[in-house]
């Protein structure tokens, strides 16, 4: 196995080759442009010999995968923020039709006002579509998780979405253990499809369901979205076994860090948990008894996992990029949901922030965990309802003054 400083876009642009797709549709939006640039790239090395598609929009680019997908093709494409929106119909279909594409996000703040920096919002107003949502921590597990994705996918016959920050992974440049194509074969083998289009059987895929069939239809991706984390554990447990790499606990659904001991705990999705680790052991120095909770799987919802990990701790600190408007932050409202049923279920803090890429930094994380460590013994419900979600970087000089805080 060749190990090379590769920037993210790269390294998952060759991650996708060696995955030897039939098709890849292709439309750049910042900051994933770099990962289908890669791909042309290596076509126009001889490196990559599948149909690439430059694409007029996103739309077209999910579309073109779809019928690919329909036809039997294993298939790639890639997107970020604004372009996730526009692929958001067609990705509903994709996971109606039961088909195995694999996504790559770039993780990008939506307009308005326009940004290009990183956050969770894209990828999360996308939870309902019936994918399977991955997030990576580094670059190595970004590369990991697109060949991951492929087996998941293809497994469940349902759209995998492998998420890795924008900027934060996609161009910074990190040591990379870069897969042999035989070690690749081996974990993943050709796609044989059990259902295609075919000219000489037609048959119609998604057209039209009437009110009597059409509940069943969605029921089918709901269940078999429950019931993927064996599919994912299985996944992670050959992909250790040809690569050596293991990737935390619950069969892959978790990455826990410190956690045995902890009396609270720091829940965070994506590379935010690197700033979090640092940020807890510096806090350990200061004797505050912390973990961190990284969930890699957001869909299937890891809630069994999440109870079991977190059932010990007296608090829960849940650090997210991302805001429903008008409710809270995605990831706390359900892992709330889950926890409701425990005996002695801990306090859940919503932390706002890192939005639009501004900076989190391991000193701000110190000082919420020293916060969240001093009211570990409330009970949930004697919290103050203006403590359970918090803006911690929120700038009131430059609020309107209906709004502020």
């Amino acid at each position: 196995m060749a190990r090379e400083i590769m920037k993210g876009t790269d390294a998952v642009a060759k991650a996708v080759v060696s995955a030897d797709p039939d098709v890849v549709s292709a439309y750049p939006i910042t900051p994933q442009t770099g990962i289908v640039e890669g791909i042309a790239d290596l076509a126009a090395q001889g490196a990559y010999d599948g149909e690439f598609l430059r694409i007029d929009s996103e739309f077209n680019a999910a579309s073109s995968v779809i019928g690919a997908s329909a036809a039997g093709a294993r298939t790639f494409t890639a997107t970020s923020s604004n372009g996730l929106k526009l692929m958001s119909e067609p990705l509903f279909t994709a996971a109606g039709m039961r088909l195995p594409l694999v996504l790559a996000v770039a993780n990008r703040s939506i307009s308005a006002p326009l940004s290009i920096w990183n956050d969770h919002t894209d990828a999360m107003a996308e939870r309902d579509a019936g994918l399977v949502q991955l997030y990576a921590e580094d670059v190595q597990e970004a590369v990991d998780n697109t060949l991951i994705a492929f087996r998941v996918a293809e497994e469940l016959k349902l759209p995998v979405m492998s998420n890795l920050d924008g900027f934060v992974l996609t161009h910074v440049q990190e040591p990379v253990d870069v897969p042999e194509p035989e070690a690749i074969e081996e974990f993943l083998p050709r796609y044989e499809p059990e259902h295609t289009l075919d000219p000489s059987d037609p048959k119609t895929m998604g057209a039209y369901a009437r009110p009597e069939h059409w509940t069943e239809t969605t029921y089918v991706p709901h269940e078999v979205l429950l019931q993927a984390g064996d599919a994912i554990e299985r996944a992670t447990a050959e992909f250790e076994d040809v690569f050596g790499r293991s990737y935390g606990d619950a069969g892959g659904l978790l990455d826990t860090y410190r956690l045995g001991d902890a009396d609270v705990a720091l829940v965070v999705l994506g590379s935010l948990a690197g700033t979090t680790k640092d940020a807890v052991d510096r806090a350990r120095e200061d004797g505050i008894r912390v973990g961190v909770v990284r969930p890699r799987v957001f869909r299937p919802f890891p809630g069994e996992a999440l109870r079991e990990a977190l059932g010990g701790v007296e608090a829960v600190g849940v650090l997210e990029k991302a805001i429903s408007p008008g409710s809270g932050g995605p990831l706390t409202m359900e892992l709330k949901a889950e926890l409701y049923d425990l005996p002695d279920r801990p306090l859940v803090r919503n932390y706002v922030l890192g939005l639009a890429g501004r900076d989190v930094t391991v000193e701000d994380v110190r000082e919420m965990s020293a916060e969240l460590y001093a009211d570990a013994d409330v009970p949930p419900h004697q919290a103050p309802t203006e403590d359970r979600e918090i803006w911690p970087q929120l700038r009131e000089d430059i609020l309107p003054e209906e709004v502020s805080h």
